[in-house]
């Protein structure tokens, strides 16, 4: 088993996922626990803490579901919420169209600057490693095996005009160049159907794109959402195997920021955590000393770029630039001290710099 099939048995022994029965299966607790929504509470609280204490004020919260944005209210409601946070629908292969009335559902409970709905999450294919992740070419030795759409292009168009129609934002898992371009082929449907306006689709990874696609995302007003830790010897990851799953003749189209802002695609980084680390000084770090891979360019996107894709680019791609993202006259307290000065910073040494202080919304949230 790979991918969430390898998460339901767990599930169904343990029954102590509920947090991420959202990115799991879609659904919630069923019926919702009374006892264990303390139990919950107090893991959510922990990890709001844990951002924190590294200067994190915003969050998008991609393993939630109804459930989890019911007990952020309630953190809320208590004092405790520590961060502005954006939890999707995911919406699964067995559901219908008409599970996008529980997205409509949510995005109608609250909205404002702290919380919100208002986003549909999906997962058009898996990941390299597995060899789960859509290509347009084999994986080597491995003739014939190319990994497949989670979707077919049909129902995926649909979904994403449903969505779309109801003012939905949408997310979607791309790893490979093909999902990439499937993923961009339903958000065309979708503009098609609707007509034009400021959506903001986003595209989670990219770690593969055919060149012919990248003018795509910036002529689609899509947001590039990528992960500092993800490339393998930028940080956690080693070199290999990924990039002999890869192929030599497929290193220079990999993870290609530096082009793809350079083709004025907008881009926000994020940490994917818990599958990485959360830290956004030791993002930065990685996203400034990641390494060209044979026969590739320099995709580094420098440090004033990188901050922005950290800051103001999150911002955007939640639609809050408005609150937040930029320090400027009428913008939301939500500043983050550090403990030293990044641009005098040797990049090897980022991750070094402490957090001295946190602020979200003019209160303290972390202080040394």
């Amino acid at each position: 088993m790979r991918e969430f099939a390898a998460f339901a048995p767990v599930i169904a022994v343990g029954g102590d996922l509920r947090l991420n029965l959202g990115i799991v299966t879609g659904e919630e607790p069923s019926p919702w626990p009374d006892a264990a929504r303390a139990i919950d509470r107090a893991a959510l609280l922990r990890g709001l803490r844990h951002c924190a204490a590294h200067g994190i004020t915003s969050i998008v919260n991609m393993a939630g579901n109804r459930y989890t944005l019911d007990l952020l209210a309630r953190l809320r409601r208590d004092g405790d919420l520590l961060a502005r946070v954006k939890v999707p629908f995911h919406f699964k292969l067995h559901m219908d169209l008409s599970a996008l009335d529980r997205a409509s559902a949510m995005a109608a409970a609250l909205h404002d600057d702290w919380l919100t709905g208002g986003m549909v999450k999906m997962f058009m294919d898996g990941l390299t490693d597995s060899r789960t992740a859509w290509m347009l070419g084999d994986y080597p030795g491995h003739p014939g095996q190319r990994g497949q759409p989670l979707f077919d292009a049909a129902r995926f168009a649909a979904i994403c005009t449903e969505a779309d129609r109801r003012g939905l934002q949408i997310a979607v898992h791309a790893i490979g160049d093909p999902a990439v371009r499937g993923t961009l082929d339903g958000y065309q449907a979708a503009r098609n159907a609707n007509g034009t306006r400021d959506r903001r689709h986003r595209i989670e990874h990219i770690e593969r794109i055919d060149k012919a696609d990248i003018p795509r995302l910036a002529g689609l007003g899509v947001i590039a959402s990528l992960q500092p830790s993800h490339p393998p010897a930028a940080m956690d990851f080693p070199m290999q195997p990924t990039l002999d799953i890869i192929g030599a003749d497929r290193w220079g189209d990999a993870w290609l920021w530096g082009t793809l802002a350079r083709a004025g695609v907008a881009i926000a980084f994020a940490s994917d955590w818990p599958v990485t680390d959360i830290a956004p000084l030791r993002l930065i770090q990685a996203a400034l000393t990641r390494q060209s891979y044979p026969g590739g360019a320099d995709e580094r996107l420098g440090l004033m770029a990188t901050l922005r894709a950290c800051t103001a680019g999150g911002a955007r791609a939640a639609h809050r630039e408005r609150v937040t993202g930029t320090l400027r006259a009428g913008m939301a307290a939500d500043v983050v001290v550090l403990s030293g000065n990044i641009q005098a910073t040797m990049p090897a040494r980022v991750s070094r710099i402490g957090i001295a202080l946190t602020i979200a919304g003019g209160r303290v949230t972390h202080r040394v």
